[in-house]
């Protein structure tokens, strides 16, 4: 696990000191939770910290969330908390309040969360069709990795309801999907100001379609669905095993089509990758233009670096920006997480920012990036990414099923080890050389050629890679 952690440093009874408490335990918790549970649950919460540092409010939205924060998370929260300040710390959870003043002498020093720019959820104070008026067109990096998408999003924004109706963008974590698709919803409202737009995660769908069942409220969530003329909808794979909602997904789905509105949606994979989506479903996904976003390359990386760190008032060096791009290579919200890092560090101990320093606040990162990736790791990663069994792996078996799988561990094997041809192929149920060869040069030439071969691989290297 790559830790966060406050230098010995840090003065502890100042209000900054508060406020670089919670950020660095948002930072901790952004890293060690699964990005759609940080967005949901703990990226809206707003924290206060006494000025000694022994006593955390953090205030929540509504009584579910806190109830559910208080189950799932106040232990590990204030376990983190102790750790990084170094002393015994009282965790309150609280309702937010309507009104907070905004100068009280006699209350706590607050802290907000601030908004993140690669792909953030909307705060409690988000407009009704919560979009973020942060993430724009203007305010997202181009490069090859998301050039595609970006103009056909650019094109449903400007022209909705024409092509690309749905558009369906995927790729892994952290790439800039939601991003996109605040973009786009930010851009045609400042062409029609009265559109109605609405921007959701998946979630939020089927927790309404529950909510409609349960209240019998079924004409008011088709007024809220049906009337749209811009629906983005976030991880449409959460719809997985969820006959219902999904019988109410498509039934939006038809009314918005037959009313020339525009849906955009997000996955992490293509349509036909989606697994338990019911088939009449998948097909409507994929009747319109569906587009990949791929991990940023190197140039593109080293852009998004300077550019927030900008946004942050602070000017990193360009070869520093390099150096970190190097090594933080699988996704935009991994970068960002880094730059925060590196600028605390800085901040912290009252340093500029070079390559030593980043080396420093990096060391936890970069000594998991150097840590050598097994043959038999990557024989059981890709065993229960294509649902199949380990033995199958080193087996005589020959059907595509496995066949497929095992050139495809044979490639990583390849590109993610030191191991030579003959050493990976004995290691594949003593295989020839030639064999290995064979699998390594077909998968690597069926990568340039396949978007959907090519992200299945990315999604590997990334899990490989931790």
């Amino acid at each position: 696990m790559t830790e966060v952690s406050l230098p010995l440093t840090t003065d502890l009874n100042s209000s900054d000191a508060g406020q670089s408490l919670w950020q660095a335990c948002l930072d901790q918790l952004a890293l060690d939770l699964p990005e759609q549970q940080y967005n949901t649950w703990i990226r809206p919460l707003s924290a206060q910290v006494s000025e000694d540092v022994s006593k955390v409010v953090l205030f929540v939205a509504n009584r579910f969330k806190l109830d559910w924060i208080r189950a799932q998370y106040s232990l590990p929260i204030t376990a983190l908390l102790e750790k990084l300040c170094g002393q015994a710390v009282q965790l309150e959870l609280a309702i937010t309040p309507r009104e907070v003043p905004l100068r009280n002498p006699m209350a706590l020093a607050a802290v907000q969360t601030p908004p993140r720019v690669d792909e953030a959820d909307p705060t409690p104070a988000a407009p009704k069709n919560r979009l973020n008026s942060v993430l724009t067109f203007d305010t997202l990096i181009e490069g090859t990795a998301n050039r595609m998408a970006r103009a056909a999003a650019m094109h449903v924004s400007t022209v909705p309801g024409h092509l690309y109706n749905p558009l369906f963008i995927y790729g892994g974590v952290g790439l800039g999907k939601t991003h996109l698709m605040h973009a786009v919803g930010n851009r045609l409202l400042l062409d029609r100001p009265n559109a109605k737009v609405l921007y959701i995660h998946a979630e939020q769908f089927v927790s309404d379609v529950v909510k409609a069942y349960q209240r019998k409220t079924f004409d008011e969530f088709k007024d809220k669905y049906h009337s749209l003329d811009l629906l983005l909808i976030d991880d449409v794979q959460f719809f997985a095993n969820k006959d219902r909602t999904q019988e109410e997904f498509f039934n939006a789905f038809e009314a918005l089509l037959a009313k020339k509105s525009h849906i955009v949606m997000t996955s992490d994979t293509y349509p036909k990758g989606l697994t338990d989506i019911h088939e009449r479903l998948v097909s409507r996904f994929d009747s319109g233009l569906t587009v990949a976003i791929e991990p940023p390359e190197l140039e593109m990386r080293v852009a998004i670096l300077i550019n927030k760190a900008r946004a942050e008032g602070t000017e990193m060096p360009e070869e520093v920006a390099f150096f970190v791009a190097k090594n933080v290579r699988s996704n935009v919200r991994e970068l960002e997480g880094a730059l925060r890092k590196c600028l605390a560090y800085s901040r912290f101990n009252q340093k500029e920012i070079s390559i030593a320093l980043a080396r420093e606040a990096l060391r936890d990162l970069l000594s998991i990036q150097n840590r050598q990736i097994s043959v038999e790791n990557i024989q059981k990663t890709v065993a229960d990414y294509y649902k199949i069994k380990v033995a199958d792996m080193y087996s005589k078996k020959r059907p595509a099923s496995i066949a497929r799988p095992r050139q495809i561990a044979m490639y990583l094997a390849k590109e993610l080890t030191k191991k030579s041809l003959p050493e990976i192929g004995e290691m594949f149920g003593g295989r020839d050389h030639t064999t290995v060869l064979h699998a390594v040069r077909k998968i690597g030439g069926e990568r340039l050629q396949v978007i959907e071969l090519n992200q299945q691989l990315h999604v590997l290297e990334q899990t490989l890679k931790g």
